[in-house]
């Protein structure tokens, strides 16, 4: 197996992984955690927001932010040009819907939760900040779960190709 045969698996692999993630965020630790009264809603967002932060959150969520485009340029000159533009458009999808989504959208809203402490919050200030979290977080969420499936999917077709 070539160099970059074994990278675009690779490269498949951690984007099939976060796609999984996400999916599983969306069809059900999502809907469970709406389900939460608003300060253990807070607490568990808080809580999570904490410990994703681990090397291998991290491994699988920058590598193919590095890899897509390692790998889309070492297939370039493939006999195949479907294979190239297949794994550009990964790349983008990847790239712009959820690693940038995530950084630029995501991110801030963890930042701005871990700062709200629950302890001594009226029931009004509880309810204020989940809504300014919860909706726009689950909206930025969806739009990385669908980027990342939608990169997973271009990357089978392009190992099909």
């Amino acid at each position: 197996m070539s160099l970059e045969n074994i990278l675009l698996v690779v490269a498949g692999t951690l984007t099939t992984l976060l796609a999984g993630l996400f999916y599983g965020y969306t069809v059900s630790v999502n809907r469970g955690l709406h389900r939460l009264k608003d300060v253990e809603y807070i607490r568990a967002m808080q809580s999570i927001n904490i410990v994703i932060q681990n090397p291998l959150f991290f491994l699988t969520f920058l590598g193919p932010v590095v890899l897509l485009p390692v790998v889309t340029f070492l297939h370039r000159s493939d006999a195949d040009p479907a294979r190239f533009m297949l794994l550009l458009a990964a790349s983008v999808a990847y790239i712009a819907g959820s690693f940038v989504v995530t950084i630029v959208g995501n991110v801030p809203l963890n930042e701005r939760l871990a700062k709200f402490s629950a302890a001594g919050a009226s029931d009004i200030e509880m309810a204020k900040t989940r809504s300014e979290f919860e909706k726009p977080w689950n909206r930025l969420h969806n739009i990385r779960t669908l980027a990342s499936v939608a990169a997973s999917i271009l990357i089978f077709i392009a190992c099909l190709a």
